[in-house]
């Protein structure tokens, strides 16, 4: 287990190297969501233009 907290602290980095690991991802994630919600916002809107609907 030693081993392990070793890796964990990186030699007196860790807070830092593990909070930019985790902002990347929480960053990456929120563009991915926010690309995959406008998607279907705009395929929805795509709908109602080609079904005639005045609603766009």
């Amino acid at each position: 287990m030693s081993d392990f907290s070793t890796f964990l602290a990186m030699g007196g980095h860790g807070l830092y190297v593990w909070l930019s690991y985790a902002a990347t991802a929480l960053g990456l994630g929120g563009l991915t969501l926010l690309t995959w919600l406008t998607l279907r916002r705009r395929i929805a809107q795509l709908r109602r233009m080609e079904s005639g609907s005045a609603d766009v």
